[in-house]
């Protein structure tokens, strides 16, 4: 198996979320619910779902007539791979300034900033 790319594209993430929601999805389960948002090929969705399982995201298995596919990791994994090379490439390493911005974002519910600090507390309190 070849090693994971990291970061996902737009397209690719779509289609993961779709899985991990579902713990275990077919190509069709998967164009079938990507055609309820915006009009797409099933043959693009194979092909895809193919590259996510060559980057070793998804692996599938062979059940009746279709293969089933299942994430390879889980979401929460992934999504911090994710946020962790963007730190890295984007912020020089240092995650101080996407914290600063996330904060300042006037989009946070006070529940979401609640909650931070909460997990800044947690944190602080196992060190």
């Amino acid at each position: 198996m070849k090693p994971r790319k990291l970061i996902l594209t737009e397209q690719e993430l779509e289609i993961m979320k779709i899985v991990w929601r579902r713990r275990s999805a077919t190509v069709r389960d998967v164009y079938e619910e990507l055609l309820t948002r915006r009009k797409i090929a099933y043959t693009t969705v194979m092909t895809m779902m193919g590259v996510l399982e060559q980057k070793g995201h998804l692996k599938k298995s062979a059940e009746e007539r279709a293969y089933v596919y299942t994430p390879a990791q889980p979401q929460r994994e992934v999504v911090g791979n994710m946020v962790q090379e963007f730190v890295k490439r984007v912020l020089n390493g240092s995650a101080k300034p996407l914290l600063v911005h996330l904060i300042e974002d006037k989009k946070i519910s006070p529940e979401e900033i609640d909650e931070i600090s909460r997990l800044f507390k947690d944190k602080r309190r196992k060190k």
